[in-house]
């Protein structure tokens, strides 16, 4: 996911675009996780889908609010797996949603208390749908294992 950056762009604004990329991509790849499931799983997969449109259409909104051009969905996405069955169908709605999660992260690390409201609001969701595909919640959602490595012994 690129994000369009110009000298003038403030860290706001490409946190922003950073966030609306990721719902790009979630989008586009809940449109494939659909499509290899069934029943409650598929209705989940829908909402989650219509979760990630709502949130780009947000995010785009204030985007522009604050004189910045959202940037565009691409044609297509490479997926991070391959999905061909169900079990790798909710692999990728686990892998989208801590990608969204890291996403908003950058949301929560700026000045602006209503855009750092926004990234929590939002790192939760992905967090919560994240545990719901995984079948078990993580600690620190949206960091990566790296993140999270013990520091060596103090002198």
């Amino acid at each position: 996911m690129s994000v369009r950056r110009s000298p003038r762009t403030s860290a706001a604004d490409q946190a922003l675009q950073r966030a609306l990329a990721g719902e790009h991509a979630a989008a586009y790849g809940y449109g494939v996780i659909g499509a290899h499931l069934a029943g409650a799983q598929r209705a989940s997969a829908a909402a989650d889908w219509v979760a990630h449109q709502v949130s780009r259409d947000e995010l785009a909104g204030l985007l522009r609010s604050r004189g910045a051009e959202p940037a565009a969905a691409a044609v297509a996405y490479q997926l991070p797996v391959p999905v061909s069955n169900a079990a790798q169908a909710r692999a990728l709605a686990v892998i989208l949603e801590e990608r969204v999660a890291a996403d908003y992260l950058a949301l929560v690390a700026l000045g602006d208390s209503r855009l750092r409201q926004l990234g929590a609001q939002r790192l939760t969701a992905a967090a919560v749908r994240a545990a719901a595909w995984r079948g078990r919640t993580e600690p620190f959602p949206g960091l990566p294992p790296s993140a999270l490595a013990q520091p060596g012994p103090r002198r």
